[in-house]
């Protein structure tokens, strides 16, 4: 870094002793008041903070209005909208994507027509990817847990697909002093020979002409140009090149005809982050037919469902083996079915409500929907205080709502489900997303 930095090493150094700025993109489809005012100047949708709150203890936060991100991640909204037919009905795959942030990210620049595929290989990380998916509310989208080689079962499937490789995380020492404990020459390696076989694994999914994007937390060529030259030896590829503003200061790499960028401490208010696109220009091999396996549920059900979601027409609704109803987007229905066959599917599409005795009963993830009809349901709107109650699964008052479900606000934002009965309000909050913070407050 010393030698590829020259003068600036001391700058680079000395922006490492800094704190890392705080930063969140907002949820375009769930608007609340807000006075965000430092905007992150690559992104539609992101804002510095001046200070980092306790966001545990902002229930807008549960309710998918905001993500918390690093700054310098959300660069890869210049390559979906520079690089992709981002209007169009793609089918868009995350293949790293747990926690979620590029998932989240994903969905809103795409269209509502398109479908997100966000995998995450390892089991123990899917759960907190498919919380934050479920908070964010789009029905375009499916979590997977697979390996990259499982997609090749698809044919060429994806019109998009995300690589943000793990890597040795050079670019976040400043913000994580695990990722400096666990560096060496040797896990460089290690990195490098891990990011060339996910890409070779994943290739043969992605369609002709197209796009790859390619991006990873660190600095040293091993993981990033050489990884790229190898694609390029390997497959017949283009690398594109992205238009930059000189204010951001982000840094163009041109090597051997390919474009790289690198985001440096030192030059942008975040951490390190580097980015690459290529279009595939070779075929691929034809997708396979689906075989029908989803089930329908009864007519009365679907037309009693079509006042809970907005635009049911757009939707076609199907029934699980565990009794739980999901929306999915109609135009992409035999895709999904395409993945239900060859993947291991853990949710697709929006759970709207449990089927139980002929009663439906709304399911978490419809009240942190964007597609949920609110006006079909009886609010209770919370104060800051009891927001939190609820958040803990703690009992709340019916503020005098009937007997019944009602959905719980708070700014205006859903957070929730209460089934008020005539004794009791039951909070229906998911145990294993409670939190236990206190406020200091309180």
């Amino acid at each position: 870094m010393r030698h590829h930095l020259g003068g600036e090493w001391e700058n680079f150094v000395a922006a490492h002793q800094q704190n890392s700025p705080v930063s969140i993109r907002v949820n375009p489809q769930k608007r609340f008041p807000t006075n965000y005012q430092h905007k992150i100047p690559w992104t539609a949708s992101g804002y510095y903070l001046d200070e980092r709150p306790t966001f545990t203890l902002d229930p807008v936060l549960h309710a998918g209005g905001y993500y918390v991100q690093e700054p310098s991640s959300m660069f890869i909204e210049q390559a979906v909208l520079q690089a992709t037919n981002h209007g169009a009905a793609l089918n868009v795959l995350d293949l790293c994507s747990a926690p979620g942030g590029k998932s989240t990210h994903l969905l809103s620049l795409i269209s509502k027509e398109s479908l997100l595929v966000s995998n995450e290989v390892i089991r123990s990380r899917v759960s907190i990817l498919e919380e934050n998916i479920i908070k964010w509310g789009y029905p375009n989208s499916v979590v997977t847990n697979n390996d990259p080689k499982d997609f090749q079962r698809l044919g060429a499937f994806f019109d998009v697909i995300v690589v943000d490789a793990p890597c040795s995380g050079e670019g976040l020492f400043r913000k994580d002093p695990h990722a400096l404990n666990e560096w060496s020459p040797y896990n460089v390696l290690l990195c490098s020979n891990r990011q060339r076989r996910i890409l070779k694994d994943i290739w043969p999914a992605l369609k002709r002409d197209g796009i790859l994007i390619y991006s990873t937390c660190t600095y040293n060529e091993q993981e990033n140009e050489e990884v790229l030259q190898w694609l390029h030896e390997s497959e017949d590829v283009e690398s594109i090149r992205l238009t930059l503003d000189p204010r951001w200061g982000v840094t163009e790499i041109i090597q051997n005809d390919g474009y790289g960028y690198r985001l440096f401490p030192h030059r942008v208010k975040g951490e390190g982050f580097f980015l690459s696109v290529v279009r595939k220009l070779s075929e691929g091999d034809a997708r396979p037919k689906p075989r029908k396996i989803f089930v329908w549920p009864e007519k009365k059900i679907v037309h009693q469902l079509h006042d809970w979601v907005a635009h049911p027409q757009e939707k076609t609704f199907i029934l699980r083996k565990d009794q739980l109803v999901q929306a999915l987007p109609a135009n992409k229905i035999t895709d999904i079915e395409l993945l239900a066959n060859n993947l291991y599917l853990i949710s697709s599409g929006i759970a709207i409500a449990a089927v139980k005795h002929d009663k439906l009963i709304p399911d978490h993830a419809l009240a942190l929907s964007v597609e949920l009809n609110v006006k079909n349901f009886r609010t209770i709107d919370l104060n800051l205080q009891d927001a939190l109650r609820f958040l803990r699964r703690d009992a709340i008052e019916g503020g005098g709502a009937k007997r019944g479900f009602a959905l719980v606000r708070f700014n205006d934002l859903p957070v929730g489900w209460v089934n008020v009965l005539d004794s009791r309000v039951n909070n229906l909050y998911p145990a294993q997303w409670r939190i236990r913070m206190q406020d200091p407050k309180e």
